[in-house]
């Protein structure tokens, strides 16, 4: 008699990773973040889940490996393997468009003003991003590392309309009250980030981001530290990650992209007096 419990029935699948295989097996009508599961209990540490990964099954009629199609299921035996991109194989073109795009402002408070380099700079630059996104109706999560003991972010910066003011204790923004945000809004697919310090929060920030499958843009006029040496080497491994460095006046006129767009004269006169060209110029 044949067993009514097909989803209990096992299908023989052999797992490859790198220059290893091993057979094992799945249930079946498994898909893909199932069998990512069982890549990773089986070749656990071996594998960088920060790395693109790229899921693929052998092909009888082909006679190679090709990327598992969407809403693919384990139904019989087969042969897969999970296969890591070099960064240098995925050009990160970073396109930005106000339905794709978020913004992250990170811990622009009151009791950083005097220990932060330039950050009377930085609040300036700050403001005409978050008046950019109200225009262009680019959503704004804000965050506050320990209000209770370093204050709220700084009065200049208009926090009106922005969809998460949120304190931390955690260096990255990432925490699930920001991560249910992003979810609910799945468009979003480009995050630009501010705000301090570079090395610590944006830096941790930006590599949570990157490893959820984000692309990043920093906003270099308006992002610093304490120390710009911290700052400079933050900035340079996070490009090699390929995290676009950026300005303010070129993340706003590419969200707008054309002269014809309803919010370019508005956007034009944000940025009609240039950003302040202070010491964070020569420290990129």
């Amino acid at each position: 008699m044949a067993d009514t419990h097909s989803s209990h029935q096992q299908v023989p699948v052999l797992f490859s990773f790198s220059v290893s295989s091993r057979p094992s097996s799945v249930p079946v009508g498994s898909g893909y973040e199932v069998l990512i599961q069982k890549f990773l209990s089986i070749f656990g540490r071996q594998i960088d889940v920060h790395r693109k990964l790229v899921l693929q099954y052998f092909s009888e009629e082909w006679g190679q490996y090709i990327d598992l199609p969407k809403g693919f299921v384990v139904s019989e035996k087969c042969r897969l393997r999970l296969v890591p991109l070099q960064m240098d194989q995925i050009p990160v073109l970073g396109n930005l468009s106000p339905a794709s795009t978020a913004f992250f402002c990170c811990d622009m408070q009151e009791r950083f003003r005097p220990a932060i380099k330039y950050f009377g700079d930085i609040i300036s630059v700050g403001q005409r991003l978050l008046q950019g996104a109200r225009l262009l109706g680019v959503p704004v999560l804000v965050s506050e590392q320990y209000p209770k003991g370093l204050g709220s972010t700084v009065q200049e910066l208009d926090l009106a309309g922005a969809k998460l003011v949120f304190p931390k204790t955690k260096f990255s923004m990432l925490l699930p009250e920001a991560e249910a945000v992003l979810a609910e809004t799945p468009g979003v697919r480009s995050v630009v980030l501010f705000g301090v310090e570079t090395h610590v929060c944006i830096q941790q920030t930006a590599l949570d981001l990157i490893g959820r499958g984000f692309e990043v843009h920093i906003v270099a006029d308006a992002t610093s530290s304490r120390s710009m040496m911290d700052r400079m080497f933050a900035l340079e491994r996070l490009a090699r990650t390929g995290t676009i460095i950026s300005t303010s006046e070129a993340v706003l006129l590419q969200l707008v992209a054309d002269k014809e767009h309803p919010k370019f004269k508005e956007i034009q006169n944000i940025i009609k007096a240039s950003a302040p060209e202070s010491g964070l110029l020569s420290k990129v």
